[in-house]
């Protein structure tokens, strides 16, 4: 049983970070370079949409998983990279969380009003976020990886 747990919680936090990985390194810069404002404020506003649903399942997912494995493990005897990607990863989930009801939320506003500039500047706000959370995420799996 363990093991399912575990490939639930790697296939989750492979397709949060691989979707952070597509956003940040393809989509975003092919949709600046090739689209104008009021072409690619609604494309990244609906992919977005799309991919935040899959962030929350995701985050569903490594938090029940996480706290299974964990449940069965004494935590004073756990290799520190646990603690450090329990730690890593709560930290991320509140990171999102603020991305989906803040900026995300004025920029769904503001698309839906036509506003490019503050649509513009809500996912202006949302980019450093994700590239925080992005960055996290990989701390969290070398953790796992170095800290045994």
């Amino acid at each position: 049983m363990y093991e399912w747990f575990k490939f639930l919680h790697l296939a989750a936090g492979v397709i949060w970070v691989g979707g952070m990985a597509l956003v940040i390194l393809a989509l975003r810069p092919v949709a600046i370079a090739r689209l104008t404002p009021p072409d690619r404020l609604p494309l990244m506003a609906a992919v977005l949409s799309r991919f935040f649903v899959m962030v929350w399942l995701c985050i569903a997912v490594l938090l029940a998983s996480g706290l299974w494995m964990l449940s069965g493990a004494d935590m004073k005897l756990a290799p520190k990279g646990w603690h450090a990607m329990s730690g890593i990863g709560l930290l991320m989930c509140a990171i999102f969380a603020h991305i989906w009801f803040a900026p995300f939320r004025r920029l769904q506003a503001a698309v839906q009003a036509a506003d490019w500039p503050g649509a513009g500047k809500a996912l202006g706000q949302i980019h450093p976020l994700v590239l925080v959370n992005f960055t996290l995420g990989w701390l969290a799996v070398a953790a796992v990886i170095i800290w045994r």
